[in-house]
């Protein structure tokens, strides 16, 4: 990474740890860019030129994250279905603490900033929608289905589904300031249970494999 790239990540770096403190401290909506600008010590324009709306300032790692699911199931090993891989993946990231798990203390306060804010639980919504879109893609892709087959669909639902229902979990356990160990433990059970059932319905996907 050269100098130029790496000053700019720093920037965005700080960006959104400065205006995460923010809204964790007054609220997401009692907070304008102005103020994380000022708190930042740069101009409004900048802010927006990493960010375009407040929204992307909270949720800095939203491509990431949108992505993930996709790139999971197209990078998978031969062999491996989709759900076992989504499976893996998710287990690894409990095990290592992946920080947009939030499975951490301090991520509490994310979290309840979110359940206090409409434009932030919209948006968490809209992440969530088009991550299973993406999926859907990569599944659709990979069995060569039709534009308007909807079954790469169907399986994406049930697959981002029970994703998202376990990062609800480690979301629910932190607000409620469980340890983290015991979150974890009990995350970790249920994910290996859950998409074990999935997986045994989806197992010769695509169809003939």
């Amino acid at each position: 990474m050269g100098l130029r790239e790496e000053k700019k990540r720093q920037t965005r770096t700080l960006l959104a740890d400065v205006a995460t403190a923010l809204f964790a401290e007054r609220g997401f909506e009692q907070v304008t860019v102005v103020e994380v600008a000022r708190a930042a010590g740069v101009s409004p324009n900048t802010v927006f030129n990493y960010f375009p709306t407040k929204e992307d300032l909270f949720f800095d790692r939203q491509d990431e994250v949108v992505a993930r699911l996709a790139r999971v199931v197209r990078e998978r090993p031969a062999g491996l279905g989709p759900v076992e891989a989504v499976r893996d993946d998710l287990l690894a990231g409990l095990d290592a603490d992946e920080p947009t798990y939030g499975l951490r203390p301090e991520a509490a306060a994310f979290w309840r900033t979110i359940a206090d804010s409409p434009a932030l639980r919209a948006r968490l919504l809209d992440l969530g929608e088009r991550s299973e879109r993406a999926l859907a893609e990569a599944l659709a892709e990979e069995a060569g289905a039709a534009a308007d087959d909807p079954l790469p669909r169907v399986l994406a639902g049930a697959i981002a589904g029970a994703h998202r229902a376990a990062l609800a979990e480690i979301r629910r356990g932190m607000v409620a300031g469980e340890p983290v160990d015991a979150v974890r433990a009990r995350v970790t059970a249920a994910v290996t249970a859950g998409f074990g059932l999935l997986g045994s319905g989806l197992a010769r996907w695509p169809a003939g494999s």
